[in-house]
């Protein structure tokens, strides 16, 4: 089953790279609304369609580390995978991240990616919680 979507994401500028922060309840929601926010950089999230699932497994020491690696592995496979995602469904245990992905091959002609992400980058890295009590998960990609 292809979960719904769960946080809410947003772009924000940085000079020529885009940031990304996702929101949720939990960290690992505001984990999986970034990582919808880095699709939505290429393209469309509602354009990609859920019909292969994929597994990301990362380890860092801190909230931070795991965010940057878990974005970077997804960069990783839209880039040498060929591959979009539209869901995401994200597991954090302590230093852990277990997180499956939906999405499909790209089409060019259908999905027409705007830019290729070249990876997550330390700048503006943060993972915490808003004012409102929301978790927060936010980082600049390399465009």
């Amino acid at each position: 089953m292809v979960p719904a979507p769960v946080g809410q994401w947003e772009h924000f500028p940085h000079r020529a790279d885009m940031g990304v922060r996702g929101y949720g309840a939990t960290l690992a929601e505001a984990f999986a609304a970034a990582a919808e926010g880095l699709t939505a950089v290429v393209v469309e999230p509602s354009e990609v369609r859920p019909l292969e699932k994929m597994k990301f497994a990362c380890s860092a020491p801190d909230p931070e580390f795991l965010l940057y690696d878990f974005m970077n592995s997804i960069v990783y496979e839209m880039a040498v995978g060929g591959r979009l995602f539209s869901r995401f469904r994200v597991h954090i245990d302590g230093d852990d991240l277990q997180a499956e992905a939906w999405g499909e091959r790209v089409d060019v002609g259908r999905h027409q990616p705007a830019v290729e992400i070249k990876g997550a980058t330390f700048t503006q890295l943060a993972v915490g919680r808003s004012d409102d009590g929301r978790w927060f998960a936010q980082c600049v990609l390399d465009i």
